[in-house]
């Protein structure tokens, strides 16, 4: 598979980087820096968009800058790309409303669009659009693509006897890196504090989805993020957690 990745910064440099260095070896991956600063009304988007770019199966979009959407048409016709990923980790990157036009762009040139919010919610067959609501969809590229990278998916093993990790291997990794970060550092964790450990760890890294309020969820895309991992390890050790289960005194006379 052909990859092409758009980033503008640090966010869309870690996600490749990652990419990169942990994809199959018959994945070619390249990237284009895109323009950081646009006008108001970008009445020519073929203007931003060089006159060559290395030919793609799939672009995978990571700016921090919401004009950058607007190339990703001209993108996909330059590169011949059939399948585009647009993360949406930060609302201001790409607002829920150019997230729609996006899609209805590249719909209408034969152009596969996702724009999972966040990104670490994709997989294979859906992915998250706000608070409970999945979309499920059908490509191709991205299902290979998000086959390793995406929803975060571990498989942790626990000593029955010390109830500690004893190993995590990560079946799917955050796109970023992140699970992979927080797997190396769960083994030797009680079973008690593992799930708590992992969401700790996945701010530490430190996620870069956005820490503002996100209005289709109720809370920051960091900590949607972070519950994912979280919930992920908690389901896995909660055969082996000691609760502990507080019986009130009767009340002194």
């Amino acid at each position: 598979m052909r990859i092409l990745g758009v980033i503008t910064g640090e966010y869309g440099e870690r996600h490749i980087d990652n990419v990169r260095e942990h994809a199959p070896s018959d994945w070619t991956i390249e990237t284009w820096r895109a323009p950081s600063q646009f006008p108001i009304v970008i009445d020519y988007p073929e203007d931003y968009v060089p006159d060559t770019l290395p030919a793609a199966d799939l672009i995978l979009s990571f700016p921090e800058v919401s004009g950058v959407a607007e190339l990703i048409p001209d993108v996909a016709k330059l590169t011949g790309a059939k399948s585009v990923v647009a993360a949406v980790d930060n609302e201001a990157w790409l607002p829920r409303g150019l997230a729609r036009q996006l899609r209805g762009w590249l719909e209408r040139i034969d152009v596969f669009c996702v724009t999972p919010k966040p990104l670490c919610s994709l997989t294979e067959t859906h992915f998250g659009i706000k608070r409970g609501v999945w979309e499920e969809y059908s490509d191709p590229f991205i299902s290979e693509f998000a086959r390793l990278f995406g929803r975060p998916q571990l498989r942790i093993t626990v000593d029955p006897k010390t109830r500690e990790v004893t190993a995590a291997e990560v079946e799917r990794d955050a796109v970023c890196g992140n699970t992979r970060f927080v797997a190396e550092r769960l083994v030797g964790l009680s079973a008690d504090d593992a799930a708590e450990q992992a969401g700790l760890l996945h701010h530490h890294y430190p996620c870069l989805a956005s820490m503002g309020k996100d209005i289709d969820f109720g809370d920051t895309l960091m900590h949607v993020s972070g519950n994912v991992l979280k919930d992920n390890v908690a389901e896995q050790v909660k055969p082996f957690r000691r609760i502990t289960y507080i019986s009130p005194g009767q009340q002194s006379e």
